[in-house]
């Protein structure tokens, strides 16, 4: 299931809009699935500043690691501490408890350029 609010990107991580220039951001149930069970989560700092396309942290399993793009270019303005101590919660519930960070966007038009929900649908089928 892919939650039609969301926006998503070909690299597998969502999106949420939480307020009028801040998102939230998160892999998605196709990627934490293929990764198998996460032991762990690298996340940026608060304060750091990030473009679109760049890496801002990975996510683990015993199997592989999944290199998280940061979506948007923005500010991180919240970091889900919770993840680090309990990764798990990527693999339970990855469009709620399981997200990563949030951000403060630079450029709100850029939200134009993630896929929706049957855009990504489609590209997982492909894969």
């Amino acid at each position: 299931m892919v939650p039609e609010e969301l926006k998503y990107t070909e690299k597998h991580v969502w999106v949420l809009r939480t307020g009028e220039d801040e998102v939230r951001v998160g892999i998605t149930d196709n990627a934490q699935d293929r990764l198998g069970t996460v032991v762990s989560a690298h996340l940026p700092r608060v304060g750091e500043i990030f473009t679109t396309g760049q890496g801002m942290g990975q996510v683990k399993s015993a199997a592989a690691a999944f290199d998280v793009y940061v979506p948007l270019s923005g500010k991180v303005v919240a970091v889900n501490d919770e993840l680090v101590s309990n990764p798990g919660a990527a693999n339970e519930d990855p469009y709620g408890e399981g997200w990563l960070v949030a951000i403060d966007l630079t450029d709100t038009g850029e939200l134009d350029d993630l896929l929706d929900a049957s855009a990504y649908e489609r590209l997982v089928d492909q894969g």
